[in-house]
């Protein structure tokens, strides 16, 4: 099964760190927040990624690249050039797509629907952290028997809000300043999901398509009660940062 991840929007609140590097490459810990988000994903058995990119993109392209020699132990055999690893890389299969640089969220999903060979698929946000049980997300959603299922998160914020009812949404209402169960990311998407979307870039999936499946009785909402947080501004990744320091083992599972 797919996990997608939207890598591409241009981070513009968070500009001590943007204009050198897309969001998804900011360090918390000293990795970036994507890697937090992969590592959480692989733990549970989930190791095949479609990074959906735009700003910057080539910079999420050269970590890539560069990973293996750059992240571990290794032995050059300067006779042949070859390197030899001292430790085990991650068992990561990406797929990296250009998605556009101005091209919204839903439009950059749609643009990954011939590359989604499964009935099911991951989706999240290259900016949001959390320790997710994923098997347990998973398996809600198969239960719950809807087209998508998105992780809410109880919180007084400005992003998305969802009135709930056993479970599954009533209706998805963006940016509302209100305590209410937000949109936390960490999707599981059937691929009924894209008709649902358009094929012009400026489709918001966070507008019309999220709120659309509300109103179809097709979108349910899987509580999460623990660590979650989403980089936003420059302020929010000191604070993941002091909190990593602090609590380690509150953000990985792995």
């Amino acid at each position: 099964m797919k996990v997608v991840i939207l890598c591409g929007g241009k981070g513009a609140r968070m500009k001590e760190v943007t204009d050198d590097m897309p969001k998804p490459l900011a360090m918390i810990g000293g990795k970036p927040i994507l890697w937090h988000i992969m590592k959480l994903y692989e733990y549970y058995g989930f190791n095949e990624f479609i990074l959906l990119l735009g700003y910057k993109g080539d910079k999420i392209k050269e970590y890539f690249m560069d990973y293996r020699w750059k992240n571990h132990d290794f032995i050059l055999d300067n006779n042949t050039g070859k390197i030899h690893l001292l430790q085990q890389p991650e068992n990561w299969k990406i797929t990296f797509i250009d998605t556009g640089l101005n091209t919204m969220t839903g439009s950059r999903i749609k643009k990954v629907q011939n590359y989604i060979e499964d009935e099911t698929f991951m989706l999240t946000y290259g900016d949001g952290v959390g320790n997710v049980n994923i098997k347990n997300l998973l398996k809600f959603h198969r239960e719950k028997g809807r087209s998508a299922t998105v992780t809410g998160i109880v919180k007084k914020s400005q992003y998305g809000t969802l009135t709930v009812k056993n479970d599954i949404a009533e209706s998805f209402q963006e940016k509302s300043e209100i305590n209410g169960i937000i949109n936390g990311g960490f999707f599981v998407l059937n691929k009924k999901v894209f008709q649902y979307l358009r094929d012009d870039d400026n489709c918001i999936f966070e507008q019309a398509p999220l709120m659309n499946l509300a109103k179809n009785n097709e979108l349910a909402v899987y509580p999460h009660q623990g660590m979650w947080m989403a980089m936003d501004t420059y302020k929010d990744l000191l604070v993941a940062n002091e909190i990593f320091e602090e609590d380690k083992k509150s953000w990985r599972v792995w």
